[in-house]
Order: C-alpha cells, then structure tokens, then sequence
C-alpha cells in the first residue's frame, strides 16, 4: 500500500505541475494588455510601461512564472488587479457559494442515480428500463443552462416556489441562502445523474452475471440482501471512479449556472475576472479548480484501492 501511496503522490505532484505550467503559458499568450484595461484608453506610454513594471508583466515568461509560484508556495498569494486584494481571500469567499452548490448537485445525482441503475439493471429490457435509459439519454443531450433556464421559467416565473436568482448570504438568511442553491444544483446534478444512472446499470448487470451472485442466489437468500450486499459493493468500484471525476468537474462546470443564476461564486468570479483581465485571479482560480480535480482522482484512487485489495497490490 505505501508504493503504491508514493507511486499517486509522485503521479500527482507532476501533473499539479503541469497542470500550472499550462495554465500559466495560455494566459501569457492571450491578446489584451490587463495595463490597459487597467488604467484606460487615454493612459500615456510612460504611464502603462510603470504600471506593466509594478505589476511584473515585463518580465520573461520563466520569470512571471517563478515569481507566480513562488507566491502561491510561500503562502503570500497573489493580488487581485481589479479588487486589490489576495486572490486566496477571493477564492474563500466565492467557495461558500461554489462549494455547497457542487456537495448539493453530487447529492442529487447521486440520490437520483443509484436507485434508477439498480432498478434498470433489475428490469433490464423491461418497460422500466426503456424508460430509465430514455431519460438519460434526453439528459445526456440537455444543457445545463438550458435546463437551469427551464427551471426558472417554471419555478420560479410560473409556480413562484423559488426565487429566479441571486443569494442572500449565509450569515444573512441560511435557509434562504440554501433555497437559492437548490434549483442551480438540480440543473447540475440531474446532468451528472444521467451519466451515473447509465453507468450503474451497466456495472450491476456485469456484477449480476458473476458466479458468486448465482452462489448466493442459489442459498435461498432474498435478492434485496443478493443485490444490496453482495452485488453492490463491487457494481460501486467503476461508479466512484466516475463520482470523483464529476465532483471535481462540478467546481468548472459552475461557471456558467452560477451565471445563470446571478450567484457570488468561483464561476462568476473567474467569469467576470478574464472580462476584466485580472490575471491573477484566473490564473488562481483556474488553477485552484484543476488541483481540485486532480486531488479528487487522488482520493478516488485511494479509495478504489481500499475497495479493491488488487489495485493496490498492482
């Protein structure tokens, strides 16, 4: 287990490092001068050159990129153009929002999913299951936003059950706060929920084929105990795998719904940062949700492993 833990440690420090590298290299090449955006059409020459000299963005593409990191490994951080303050200020605030928006789409897709790939696997090319795998499938072809659109113009304009944007603050109104989240995260997790959905069928019915579940069928125990005991656990393995994936996506996938729904979160935020030309909170953000993406499949591939003694002894 210890190689095995050195083996994803060292998998993962060369892909956070790569990840940065090319984060780092898109945004250098991007046309727009954040100096003068900054300070306006009419800024003299002498002007934008002292203040491209303040903020570093006459430097070699090697140097920016030291003194980039250097920042974020020391624990200084980097300041954000536009709000002159620490992007890591930026980022925690925005993650309130972000963060249980994400926790509360995987639970709907989770809540969702597990039991409509284990009742389709159970009624596999039944009527049940036709209907299962025909609501994935229109889920699989909807937009998010679309779908985020949809639910406003009949939540919210329609019935009035839910308010069409916006969020009142944590501290403000928390179950107003958790109200707000509610429809944004439906349109998420029902998206994620379809592609879970396909995929626990699909592994139940390769786990429902196997000798040991014909064994405990054949002992006489009842089929809720065969499928929720013995079949489950092991139909689980792929479905994490892909839960990991799709949580760590959910913080990207953010950006547009949180746009939809006028929410104060990351996606918003990076949104309106790359308008702006505000670098360092893309840079930031971009690479804060990448690293959660790639800390999440680290998990993941822990957790598979203790899942499965054969992984780790790979």
């Amino acid at each position: 287990m210890t190689r095995y833990l050195i083996k994803k440690l060292l998998t993962l420090i060369i892909l956070l490092f790569l990840v940065s590298i090319t984060v780092f290299a898109v945004l250098f090449v991007l046309p727009g001068d954040p100096a003068q955006i900054i300070l306006g059409i009419n800024a003299t020459p002498e002007t934008l050159a002292n203040l491209r000299a303040e903020l570093g963005l006459d430097q070699r593409f090697l140097t920016q990129y030291a003194d980039w990191i250097a920042k974020l490994v020391s624990g200084r951080g980097n300041r954000s153009i536009n709000y002159d303050m620490p992007v890591y200020d930026l980022i925690l605030s925005r993650l309130t929002v972000t963060g249980p928006l994400a926790l509360l789409a995987m639970v709907f897709a989770v809540v969702i999913s597990l039991p409509l790939g284990i009742f389709a696997a159970r009624h596999q090319n039944r009527p049940g299951d036709v209907t299962v795998m025909f609501f994935t499938q229109l889920g699989l072809a909807t937009p998010e936003f679309w779908l985020g659109i949809l639910l406003i113009l009949l939540m919210s304009v329609h019935w009035g059950l839910f308010a069409a944007g916006g969020f009142p603050g944590w501290s403000t109104a928390f179950w107003g706060s958790l109200k707000a989240l509610l429809l944004p995260a439906f349109a998420l997790g029902v998206i994620r929920a379809s592609i879970l959905t396909r995929l626990t069928r699909s592994s139940m019915l390769e786990v429902l084929r196997e000798d040991y579940v014909r064994t405990a069928r054949a002992k006489g125990l009842k089929e809720r105990t065969v499928i929720y005991v013995h079949a489950l656990k092991n139909a689980l393995i792929p479905v994490l795998t892909i839960l990991g994936l799709q949580l760590g996506q959910l913080l990207a996938g953010a950006i547009i719904i949180e746009n939809v729904y006028y929410l104060p979160g990351l996606g918003r935020l990076v949104f309106q940062a790359i308008g702006q030309r505000d670098l360092p909170v893309v840079r930031d953000i971009v690479l804060f949700m990448a690293a959660a993406v790639v800390l999440v499949n680290f998990v993941v591939d822990l957790s598979y492993a203790a899942i499965d003694p054969r992984i780790r002894m790979q």
